[in-house]
């Protein structure tokens, strides 16, 4: 772990620059309206990964960039197949010698879950940057451009390495595990609320001010190969609020999920009606996994008094949707009973 300070600002001669893959999904980044005043009504996804580096003629002085073209979709239709697709397709472009980095451009919608999805199930020591955009191109003041320039810098940044998989968004870098999306609209709209950013970039410096200390990439035990090969375990979020009933949960159970996430009131605390449609889905085989709704801190684990008499199994900082991505990848892998699975999510 890395724990001190770091950076690097000054320029590399182009004989020794990094080569960079650059993995283009789609997304606001890729958006185009026919006003570019509109930051609403746009389509995602319309804008190759070529036109997106030409707009950053600064990217040759960081890195030869190899780029492709994944998909080209709003992030919120993101699938388990792409989520597949862009997993291997990482891991092989960074087990070859000639890559010594990945950038991906993403929707801001389901970044969060992709990026945690990776920083789980990428086997290599190389950075992986994910990057994206409030604005679409063809906005004033578009946000991409920049956003890019920063995570391929981040990228060919030897601090970088050994760091997981990581987010460059408006100047500010962040773990995959920690980054939530906090705005529907500002270009500041990624933080990480319960530990901050582990650092920063800017004008071509990048600076990290804190190491990432939980397991991730080739210290953890997931891969993406066994979720992709068959089904990914079916597992589904629900949410507690005033007057909440069972009857999503019954409805699931009875389609056969494998797990549930219940997005909790305050410290993940359930509505009486619901957690016992919850403690009758554990008796049915159903993993059940106490996050919260709330957007920060912890969800703890009540020992004896609640969650082991119920079976039930707490999220800790995680938040409902990188819980499941957890529960999904923990169950592909085999992982039976509460306490083992409890054991993940303490783990990572």
């Amino acid at each position: 772990m890395n724990t001190s300070p770091s950076s690097s600002s000054s320029a590399i001669p182009l004989s020794a620059l990094p080569r960079i893959a650059v993995l283009a999904t789609g997304g606001t980044i890729a958006g185009s309206a026919q006003d570019a005043t509109s930051t609403a009504g746009y389509q995602a996804g319309v804008v190759g990964v070529g036109q997106l580096l030409a707009a950053v003629p600064a990217l040759s002085t960081l890195a030869h960039i190899q780029a492709e073209q994944i998909a080209s979709i709003d992030s919120k239709d993101m699938s388990f197949a792409l989520w597949a697709k862009l997993a291997l397709r990482v891991n092989a472009l960074l087990a070859t010698g000639d890559i010594e980095g990945v950038v991906i451009t993403h929707g801001t919608d389901t970044l969060e879950e992709t990026a945690y999805l990776l920083h789980l199930t990428v086997k290599s020591t190389k950075p992986v940057v994910l990057t994206a955009a409030m604005r679409p191109s063809s906005a004033l003041s578009a946000d991409g451009p920049l956003n890019l320039l920063n995570a391929v810098s981040v990228a060919a940044n030897r601090a970088a390495h050994g760091q997981g998989v990581l987010v460059a968004f408006n100047n500010r870098i962040h773990s995959a595990r920690d980054v939530v999306k906090t705005s529907t609209f500002a270009v500041d709209a990624f933080q990480s609320p319960e530990v901050g950013a582990l650092g920063w970039v800017q004008d071509g410096r990048v600076e990290f001010q804190r190491g990432v200390v939980r397991p991730h990439t080739v210290a953890c035990e997931f891969a993406i190969d066994a979720a992709s090969t068959g089904a990914w375990p079916a597992v589904e979020i629900v949410t507690s609020y005033a007057g909440a009933t069972r009857v999503i949960v019954d409805a699931l159970v009875q389609a056969g999920v494998r797990g549930i996430v219940v997005a909790g009131t305050g410290n993940g605390s359930i509505h009486a009606a619901l957690q016992q449609g919850l403690a009758d889905a554990v008796a049915r085989g159903v993993a059940v996994v106490r996050a919260s709704r709330v957007g920060s801190g912890h969800v703890m684990h009540n020992g004896a008094a609640s969650d082991d008499a119920l079976g039930f199994i707490t999220a800790n900082s995680l938040n409902p949707y990188k819980a499941r991505v957890l529960l999904m990848l923990a169950l592909a892998a085999g992982g039976t009973g509460p306490a083992a699975l409890q054991q993940a999510f303490d783990l990572y």
